[in-house]
């Protein structure tokens, strides 16, 4: 049996509104039975477009790199490099590079997700 073990540059990466996408964790990549996990990549001043929620688990963000803030059931907070933040089930949330380099962020669901699972809100946003 090998090792269920592969790099990040391995996955094919999405191009997505407002961040760069790689599901290192899912049934193509490294197929676990409870949990999924992506890695982004945000831009100075982009944010993760739409807003959205995932109706069917939890979302957990640990920040690589970079810092900005984030919003989740409409309190936003700042986040920085080493933040960890959770998305509760079914609740809207949003990231916002506000720094002057590359965010990097690793995304936890549980149980697996994938980008049809998620819920959008096109009307939600940080109010500037």
């Amino acid at each position: 049996m090998s090792v269920p073990a592969m790099h990040e540059t391995e996955v094919e990466e999405l191009d997505l509104p407002g961040r760069h996408l790689r599901w290192v964790v899912s049934p193509e990549s490294i197929p676990a039975a409870h949990c999924s996990a992506c890695v982004i990549r945000i831009a100075p001043g982009e944010r993760v477009r739409p807003a959205h929620s995932h109706p069917n688990g939890e979302e957990v963000i640990y920040i690589i790199r970079g810092s900005g803030r984030v919003l989740v059931g409409g309190e936003v907070s700042p986040v920085r490099e080493g933040t960890t933040v959770l998305f509760p089930q079914g609740v809207v949330h949003m990231l916002h590079n506000t720094g002057e380099e590359e965010m990097k962020v690793v995304c936890f669901f549980a149980p697996s997700t994938s980008l049809e699972n998620y819920r959008m809100h096109d009307d939600v946003d940080f109010l500037d």
